[in-house]
């Protein structure tokens, strides 16, 4: 008998395990499934949640989307189409108010429907941003912090607005995160 029941709290606590870090990211064409890493990034991983669970990436849009390679939005300050600090020529400059996160580079590979966080020439300076690759770019590997994983969806993902190649992807008119939370 208690074998059975610690079979039964180790199943429902693995899958509330696998719940609380599952996201659900709503695009214009259909829902995105993310599976969150936090056993390599949890830094990172609290800061997406955080963030995406208060509601903060609603209306950000993806401001730089490059056809063959990669999608990025999270420009929480300048990238929000429903904030007045809204500007679009700005989107990619700004953040959160949050204090930039210290890398947490890992072994994960950037591969097609990878979820890994954009920063500047500082590896301690992600923030907020993240992208999405469309395929593999293990010029990446261990250069950028690797905190999830599309597990259903991506079909949506390459749905996105691309950019003007000729100008480093940035997007006329992008399209915009509806919303993002926990399942």
């Amino acid at each position: 008998m208690i074998r059975v029941l610690i079979l039964i709290f180790l199943f429902i606590s693995s899958n509330l395990s696998a719940e609380e870090n599952t996201m659900i990211l709503k695009l214009k064409d259909g829902e995105v499934k993310i599976e969150l890493f936090p056993d390599v990034a949890p830094g990172h991983v609290n800061r997406i949640k955080e963030l995406a669970n208060s509601g903060k990436y609603n209306g950000v849009v993806f401001h730089r989307v490059i056809d063959g390679f990669m999608a990025q939005t999270g420009d929480i300050q300048f990238g929000n189409s429903d904030n007045k600090e809204f500007d679009l020529r700005r989107a990619g400059m700004g953040g959160s108010d949050l204090p930039d996160l210290k890398a947490e580079f890992n072994n994960l590979p950037h591969e097609r429907g990878t979820l890994s966080m954009a920063r500047s020439q500082n590896p301690d300076s992600a923030n907020s941003q993240f992208f999405i690759c469309f395929q593999p770019a293990p010029f990446l590997d261990r250069q950028y912090t690797v905190f999830g994983k599309v597990i259903s969806g991506m079909e949506f993902v390459d749905k996105i607005k691309r950019g003007d190649s000729n100008n480093n992807g940035a997007v006329t008119d992008p399209d915009k995160i509806i919303s993002f939370k926990s399942e």
